[in-house]
């Protein structure tokens, strides 16, 4: 005589079966199918034969099936759980890279000609200084046409009009991704228009376009292949506090022995970089993208050289760096990049 418990697994497990039969019809994906018939045997398996749960008892020293099938239960709720996590982590991967893909896809095309430098800034809600850090860039700097490119990042002020109006190439992402994200979608419009330096400035002021000559001479002279500023090798204005300095010195520090570096500056956003080498650098970080692209070039054997650069203070705004977890983001993209 089947009891009411009985009937009750007996019917969750064939429901789950069915269940997984249909998400295998309808999406043929077979990690659904899989998940359905681990599940559905598992609970088939609490009636028809019980003495799967004994055993498993036995060597555990548990005495109650119920107990058991709980233990069993949990252990197979966490798998599940920690997979709905990975593919949610895959969609929004997804969702990323369809948003950058439009945005490159609507980009405009550099006018060719001339080779150029793409000075590529990324953008958030950076309307009241945009303007002024595109009228700053110079056309031309050794020879090289200078072709601004603004990512304005999900921007819900007027970032996207002052960039433009004031002569830069705008690319825009619909949802924010980060300046790791922005600085991505700046680097792959930056390849499509074969820009032989590509550069990285911030939006709000700080990185002196006056010293956008400097930066790239050591590319242009054939001495590095990704030149990083510093505002310990030159002057630093921007007003950090106690902590965010200290924050700075230690992750740079962890650097220079995760890499057997000699950096100075590990957070700074003025660089240069080869575009031919561009390609070569896997960039995944969608927020802490400066460490990254650090260590990237490293491992890749990129020349790096650091020179002294000027951070000033904002022209105005407030910094969009998050106040929490800043530190743990940056730990662990230092140790995922590395040891990837």
């Amino acid at each position: 005589m089947i009891s009411p418990t009985q009937v009750l697994f007996l019917g969750a497990a064939l429901s789950v079966l069915l269940w997984g039969l249909e998400r295998y019809r309808t999406r043929f994906v077979k990690t659904d199918l899989f998940i359905a018939v681990v599940v559905s045997s598992g609970l088939a398996a609490f009636v028809v034969a019980p003495g799967i749960f004994y055993t498993v008892g036995g060597l555990l020293n548990i005495q109650k099936r119920f107990v058991v099938a709980s233990l069993i239960a949990n252990v197979v709720f966490i798998v599940l759980f920690m997979y709905v996590i990975n593919r949610i982590r895959d969609l929004r991967g997804d969702l990323t890279r369809l948003n950058r893909q439009l945005s490159v896809a609507q980009a405009p095309q550099a006018d060719g000609g001339v080779e150029q430098i793409s000075v590529v800034i990324p953008a958030y809600n950076e309307a009241d200084t945009i303007g002024s850090v595109v009228r700053s860039l110079p056309e031309q700097t050794h020879g090289y046409d200078v072709e601004p490119i603004v990512v304005c990042d999900g921007s819900a002020d007027d970032t996207a009009h002052q960039a433009r109006t004031n002569g830069a190439m705008v690319v825009k992402h619909h949802v924010n991704q980060g300046q790791g994200g922005a600085l991505k979608t700046g680097f792959e419009v930056a390849i499509e228009n074969d820009a032989a330096i590509v550069v990285t400035m911030d939006a709000d002021g700080q990185h002196p376009a006056e010293e956008l000559e400097t930066l790239i001479e050591p590319i242009v002279q054939d001495r590095a292949d990704y030149v990083m500023g510093s505002r310990y090798l030159g002057v630093d204005q921007s007003g950090n506090g106690t902590v965010r300095e200290a924050g700075i010195q230690f992750f740079t520090r962890a650097i220079n022995v995760l890499t057997k570096s000699s950096i100075t500056d590990c957070t700074n956003g003025y660089r240069a970089i080869r575009g031919t080498m561009l390609e070569d650098l896997t960039l995944t970080e969608e927020r802490f993208s400066a460490p990254e692209l650090i260590i990237e070039a490293r491992k890749q054997g990129l020349r790096i050289e650091e020179i002294p650069v000027t951070i000033e203070e904002r022209d105005a705004g407030e910094s969009k760096k998050p106040q929490l977890g800043y530190a743990f983001g940056l730990s662990r993209t230092i140790f995922m990049t590395w040891i990837r």
